[in-house]
């Protein structure tokens, strides 16, 4: 197995643990936080697609799905187009609402862009350096391993809460 179909079938199980954890909620379960500070189901999502986006498209040098494809003015969150939700207060995730369809239908199209790029790395491309704020450089490898880390952390977390909401 080559390192693009490891991280293909990587994504591609985030994938489903975000549709397992959206799928068939009305939109006040998304919103609901199981407490005044905890995230909503919509935040989550939202939040861990727009890493995604974010950095994906960094690391390859194209435009994020969230402007090129207009997702951005379909939210009309009250953030700026930049936002992806890092130090977000409580009152920011509550503001974070949308359907099930909305938060699925950008997750989709950034986990397509996604696949598009991972699809076609070779072993060597992982060695790139794409961020050199940090010590050591990081490198392609390590941001994808990141952002997976993070989608997967953000994905088990929506899904505990839609456990929390539909037992409640």
């Amino acid at each position: 197995m080559k390192s693009a179909e490891l991280l293909l079938d990587a994504f591609g199980r985030i994938q489903e643990a975000v549709h397992e954890a959206v799928e068939g909620l009305s939109d006040d379960a998304l919103a609901e936080r199981i407490d005044p500070d905890a995230n909503s189901i919509a935040w989550l999502v939202w939040h861990l697609t727009r890493i995604q986006d974010d950095h994906v498209a960094d690391a390859f040098g194209t435009e994020q799905v969230w402007t090129s494809d207009g997702w951005s003015g379909r939210f009309g969150l009250p953030f700026p187009e930049n936002a992806t939700g890092f130090g977000h207060s409580g009152k920011q995730v509550a503001a974070v609402r949308a359907p099930a369809g909305l938060l699925l239908g950008y997750y989709d199209a950034v986990h397509a862009r996604t696949l598009d790029h991972v699809g076609a790395l070779t072993d060597a491309d992982l060695d790139r350096v794409v961020d050199t704020r940090w010590t050591p450089h990081v490198t392609l490898g390590v941001r994808l391993i990141s952002v997976i880390a993070e989608d997967n952390q953000h994905a088990g977390q929506a899904a505990y809460v839609r456990g929390v909401v539909e037992r409640a």
